[in-house]
């Protein structure tokens, strides 16, 4: 059994072995399969979505207009939406794009926000111009559905989007002052992975178990991509370097 320096559970993370030492970084076959699978359902829940968008523009075109069954269709809509949204950023993280095709990047990892432009800016409008819709029932349809476009907008932005290029730099950081190991720990509430299992920034009260995965596991399953400052100067320290400044 592996010696544990700390009192807390040590959990190693599965899979995704992929080292990008010798090249760029690609992923794993199995975070490849897993990537495909929930890229799948998330575009499956897309279809879903604009299709109770395509209800809802139907029902407009048939007065009176239920407003319960309109607030109903949008919130079904914007349900399915967010959920492809979350699945296909997390798909990303498995399956990272490569920033040398720039609109191939762009469009990978913004797709849930021009999702959500297609599922809900044709329904504001057409609520906004609609004859057969009161003054009232404008106001309280059509607010409902801006704020869902900007909720489903706002879940489809990858603001910090993973990218190959990303995945590779950090990985040979790491490897670079571990000997080449690729080996990181985190928390499930951190912000940054660890090089060393002994941190004293995880081993405090807030948390009972450590992860251990590579980096590209830390990425995929918490989102993290920050190195501590503490680890890296430890680091550094030891193989004789100077030590980082900043935070």
């Amino acid at each position: 059994m592996e010696n544990n320096p700390t009192s807390k559970k040590l959990t190693h993370v599965e899979g995704g072995e992929t080292s990008a030492s010798s090249a760029s970084f690609v992923a794993s076959d199995e975070s490849k399969a897993k990537a495909r699978n929930l890229r799948i359902i998330a575009i499956l829940s897309w279809i879903v979505a604009i299709g109770f968008e395509i209800w809802a523009i139907m029902l407009l075109q048939k007065p009176p207009v239920s407003t319960a069954w309109l607030i109903g269709l949008i919130v079904a809509d914007l349900i399915f939406a967010v959920i492809g949204s979350v699945l296909w950023k997390k798909s990303n993280r498995l399956d990272p794009a490569s920033e040398k095709d720039q609109v191939k990047f762009f469009i990978q990892n913004q797709l849930g926000l021009i999702i959500a432009v297609i599922a809900f800016l044709p329904l504001v409008v057409l609520i906004f111009t609609n004859k057969d819709l009161s003054g009232k029932q404008k106001g309280i349809v059509g607010s409902i559905a801006v704020v869902a476009l900007l909720i489903a907008g706002v879940a489809g932005v990858d603001f910090n989007p993973p990218s190959v290029e990303q995945y590779t730099e950090q990985t040979k950081e790491v490897e670079s002052l571990m000997n080449g190991v690729n080996h990181v720990y985190w928390t499930k509430s951190g912000k940054s992975y660890h090089l060393f299992q002994d941190c004293s920034y995880i081993n405090t009260d807030r948390t009972n178990e450590i992860f251990q995965g590579t980096v590209a596991q830390g990425r995929e399953l918490k989102n993290i991509t920050d190195l501590c400052d503490r680890c890296q100067n430890r680091a550094e320290k030891e193989k004789g370097l100077q030590p980082a400044t900043g935070n």
